[in-house]
């Protein structure tokens, strides 16, 4: 996608939706957060419910994947939530972003910070925190190892057992000020993850294997392959309308991942919550040069461009 580019434009772009259709769209609703809360929770019951309900059977491969699927789709709990969109009041969005990414392997302290730096340095291969960790997949050797979630579990490892105690691994793009929270976020992670483990062997049961981590595992690559196609073949520039790519997909995806398939909407204006970003994307979309209607046909765009 060569160098990077600096346009100028974003102020000017941000300016496409009224002032005051603006300031509505930025609301944000305890009411709606708890109801997709607790609909995301209950799809994740039932889930683990099939789970246990058909092991012993070759039914529980399609449970685990159901079951994966639910599990995976965490991150947009944790994405809205450390952007604080999910919910009006803070605490309650601070919980959801911690548990939602425990759920995933994630420090969602870290992440916080880790995407704001994504936000404001988004395509620019220096300092875009996704670009210098993942990079741009060329050939089918990246793109599969990059699916596999091999690259994402050995970055989980760090962030799991090194930051709680003020290492820092080769994390350069985050702000100073930025590491109290993430060792004390880091800290709660592995208290929860230790109370889960011995609570397990106390009460000698693998429930949790078969309800969480199995379907996690197996589910891994489904999203390494949806947050692919975020960004990847939109230009290395700051052109708001050109370097993220909206998706819109059918409403199962959207209503899993929290809305978050209107992706360059939310990268143009990240204030708006989720509940929001379906009008956001109606005065948009005239002015979006990348919007796929599945992921389906991007991973195809994405395969056709290796050399």
């Amino acid at each position: 996608m060569g160098a990077y580019t600096v346009t100028g434009q974003r102020a000017r772009q941000m300016r496409v939706v009224p002032a005051e259709v603006l300031k509505r769209l930025y609301a944000r609703d305890d009411t709606k957060g708890l109801m997709q809360t607790a609909a995301h929770l209950a799809l994740l019951v039932l889930g683990g419910w099939l789970v246990l309900e058909t092991r012993g059977t070759w039914w529980v491969l399609p449970a685990l994947l159901l079951q994966g699927i639910f599990v995976n789709s965490l991150f947009g709990a944790m994405h809205e939530s450390v952007h604080y969109g999910s919910f009006k009041t803070r605490w309650m969005a601070d919980l959801l972003a911690f548990f939602s990414g425990a759920a995933i392997l994630n420090n969602a302290g870290f992440y916080r910070h880790y995407h704001l730096a994504h936000h404001r340095y988004t395509q620019d291969p220096d300092r875009d925190p996704e670009l210098i960790t993942s990079g741009t997949p060329r050939t089918w050797k990246n793109y599969l190892f990059r699916i596999s979630s091999i690259p994402f579990l050995m970055i989980r490892v760090r962030d799991i057992f090194l930051f709680p105690f003020g290492f820092r691994g080769d994390v350069t793009y985050i702000h100073e000020a930025a590491w109290p929270e993430v060792r004390r976020w880091g800290r709660w992670l592995l208290a929860l993850y230790a109370v889960l483990i011995v609570g397990s062997i106390l009460l000698r049961t693998d429930v949790l294997l078969w309800v969480w981590f199995f379907p996690l595992l197996i589910g891994l690559p489904l999203l390494r392959l949806y947050l692919l196609t975020e960004h990847t073949l939109c230009p290395n520039s700051d052109d708001g309308f050109a370097n993220t790519r909206t998706t819109i997909s059918n409403p199962a995806v959207r209503f899993l991942m929290w809305n978050l398939p209107y992706h360059a909407e939310h990268h143009l204006l990240p204030n708006i919550p989720f509940h929001h970003l379906p009008e956001a994307h109606r005065h948009l979309r005239p002015h979006l040069k990348y919007v796929a209607r599945s992921y389906t046909q991007t991973q195809g765009e994405i395969i056709r461009s290796f050399r």
